[in-house]
């Protein structure tokens, strides 16, 4: 079980890891061994996430979720299979927390008094100095 806040737990049946060749430097050992891991979780199908958290982390995930609403995370920072394992449920287990938390509602705002005289001024202002450029009919 994998335990993201003390209400939700995602038991590990449903994340498959796959360990694949990771790109990038490492001389001969790169092209041996299969380091780098490929975490896929199904986020649209998983009965452990509300529906709610399953919208926020949809938009929270961009690329990273395929059309069928998989989420897939790639980690291949360290040399280990071992290592870069836990970095990529650490990586879920951070996105899943910032899908829990819910933004609150913007209340729109109004602009001041103070605000609308100080930018009508700065507008009287700006138009005084660019009639002073201007060319008047009979000035030559």
């Amino acid at each position: 079980m994998i335990e993201i806040s003390p209400r939700i737990r995602i038991p590990e049946e449903e994340i498959v890891l796959a360990f694949v060749r990771a790109s990038g430097p490492g001389g001969q050992n790169v092209n041996k061994v299969s380091s780098a891991v490929q975490l896929r979780f199904d986020v649209a199908a998983s009965p452990s996430l509300p529906e709610a958290v399953k919208a926020r982390l949809a938009a929270l995930a961009g690329r990273r979720l395929t059309r069928e609403g998989v989420l897939v995370i790639q980690a291949q920072r360290f040399r280990t299979q071992e290592r870069n394992r836990e970095d990529a449920i650490e990586r879920l287990v951070e996105l899943v927390r910032a899908a829990l938390k819910v933004d609150p509602p913007r209340r729109p705002t109004r602009p001041t008094l103070g605000s609308k005289t100080r930018r009508l001024e700065a507008k009287a202002r700006r138009g005084a100095v660019k009639s002073l450029r201007q060319d008047k009919p009979g000035q030559e």
